[in-house]
């Protein structure tokens, strides 16, 4: 006779099954990218891992989402992280199509401003609507990476390297907001989300 499967609980996740669950959200990209074979494929996904992380804009916005979701603590802390580069890839499946979406640049500043705001000032809301903010974001990074892709890159390798590399932003900026738990840390964390959005309204004042 089959044993019964083990009952699952409501009790609060670790730290080791969080770091876990986004881990197989990163395998998702590199099974992707095992349909592409061959050196093309090798440089798109290289290129498309490179592609966030030489942008400032990119990088800031990608480690707030992570921030953002450990200052707001279950279940925000792995969904933003893992709704964001879902999103992005739909974005960025637009502009490779050449769809075009006025104002990404100063769009994805906007979303360093945004997202540093919400986290300095500590905001909390409902999980619909920080996935909307999200979400919304997401598809001007993902959308600006599209636009990008290299001529000769396969378009699947080139979106594989870009995902894991915001997942694994993401993953820094949920490391560094673990620092919620200790007596300073909620402090410190909205200090860190005012310096973004300052440096998203540097950004911004560029483009304009």
């Amino acid at each position: 006779m089959l044993a019964s499967a083990p009952r699952l609980t409501s009790g609060p996740v670790t730290r080791r099954q969080l770091v876990l669950t986004l881990a197989l959200l990163l395998l998702i990209p590199l099974r992707a990218l095992a349909h592409e074979a061959g050196a093309s494929a090798g440089a798109g996904f290289l290129t498309g891992f490179m592609h966030p992380i030489r942008g400032l804009d990119h990088v800031l916005a990608m480690f707030a989402i992570g921030l953002w979701g450990s200052q707001l603590g279950m279940p925000g802390i792995w969904v933003l992280p893992v709704a964001f580069p879902l999103v992005m890839a739909f974005g960025g499946a637009l502009g490779i199509a050449g769809v075009p979406l006025p104002g990404t640049e100063l769009g994805i500043a906007l979303s360093v401003v945004a997202l540093g705001s919400v986290i300095a000032m500590n905001l909390r809301p409902p999980l619909a609507a920080a996935l909307a903010l999200a979400a919304f974001f997401a598809i001007f990074h993902g959308h600006a990476h599209g636009m990008e892709l290299p001529g000769k890159t396969g378009a699947i390798a080139f979106s594989a390297g870009f995902v894991l590399a915001t997942g694994l932003i993401h993953l820094s900026g949920i490391g560094v907001g673990l620092v919620t738990h200790l007596p300073r840390g909620p402090a410190l964390v909205r200090v860190g989300g005012g310096a973004i959005a300052l440096s998203g309204l540097y950004l911004a004042a560029q483009l304009v």
